[in-house]
């Protein structure tokens, strides 16, 4: 159950968004929903960190907790069969205000290459010391547009894993299609009451892949003690731990032209992933975390393939 953290009076007063907490124990044994499936989106790329097509579902082999799985369904077309739902999440903290022009510009070009009309929608948020909905999921480029632009003041914290709580809980569970949060931030969380691991929770039992962007090296140049595509500390260490346990990736940026490259790293993965379904062997709501491992058939030692570590098994409510 998500306990709140003791706040520091620079913390007061509390966000007015805040987490919904897990479903509880006694709850859960009143939920009655069928066993639903489990649902993979998978990255296969190369030593160069290239995408590898070409994969049929023969090449795939899925454990869950050591044990095998029968793939149910399979997909290598993504980019023309799945609708996509992308939401990203800005943060507006003190120390993005002289980021911001070039984030929104940046955030824009991913959005206008991430959407396809009448298929695919993108939600577009700010985070601070509040979490503030900008504009729902869409398709009309011309509101995401005016929403990402009308970005005009920062605040004062930053409430990065209640902003991914929120989300994914009320916005990308109910989604039908892939699910994919893209945060950019340049900063550690210092508001939510949520923490790292609940972040994770959330994203991993609402099949949601989280891509992270630091702008902490800033723009202008390298900070001191900073180089870009490094991770030196703590905070960059809970953003690769974020990306990676739910199949995505972090980026670190350090000036203009990385931040584009990463977005555009994002963009084409999306449009490369193959997408696994499978009906747990183990189908007991007993609250355990249930470890996933996809190996490919044939051992290949030059490809690495990426997707979410795992989900806690609870009933929960998230659409096909």
């Amino acid at each position: 159950m998500l306990v709140a953290a003791a706040a520091s009076p620079a913390q007061q007063p509390k966000p007015k968004a805040t987490p919904t907490p897990p479903v509880s124990e006694q709850d859960q044994a009143s939920i009655k929903i069928p066993i639903r499936r489990v649902r993979l989106p998978i990255t296969v790329v190369d030593k160069k960190g290239h995408l590898v097509p070409g994969l049929i579902q023969s090449d795939f082999l899925i454990f869950e907790d050591k044990i095998p799985q029968l793939i149910e369904t399979f997909s290598d077309d993504l980019g023309q069969s799945e609708s996509l739902y992308v939401a990203v999440l800005m943060d507006t903290s003190p120390s993005t205000a002289g980021k911001l022009k070039f984030e929104q510009e940046s955030a824009m070009n991913f959005i206008q290459t991430v959407v396809r009309p009448r298929r695919d929608r993108v939600l577009f948020a700010t985070f601070d010391h509040e979490i503030s909905l900008r504009q729902d999921f869409t398709d009309k480029l011309d509101l995401l547009d005016r929403a990402v632009f009308g970005v005009k003041k920062t605040g004062s914290q930053t409430a990065l894993f209640d902003a991914i709580w929120q989300f994914c809980d009320e916005k990308l569970r109910s989604v039908s299609g892939r699910r994919v949060l893209v945060v950019i931030t340049d900063g550690e969380d210092t508001y939510s009451r949520a923490n790292l691991r609940d972040a994770i929770d959330i994203a991993q039992r609402t099949e949601t892949t989280i891509f992270a962007i630091s702008t902490k090296a800033g723009f202008l140049g390298t900070v001191p003690g900073v180089e870009a595509g490094q991770i030196k500390d703590q905070k960059d260490r809970d953003l690769v731990t974020l990306a990676d346990e739910t199949g995505g990736v972090a980026f670190f940026t350090g000036d203009m032209l990385s931040l584009e490259r990463s977005f555009s790293k994002i963009s084409k993965e999306l449009r490369a992933q193959y997408l696994v379904t499978y009906k747990p062997v183990n189908d007991r709501y007993d609250g355990s975390f249930r470890r996933i491992e996809v190996k490919l058939a044939e051992s290949r030692g030059d490809l690495k393939v990426r997707t979410k570590h795992g989900y806690k098994a609870i009933a929960d409510s998230v659409r096909p």
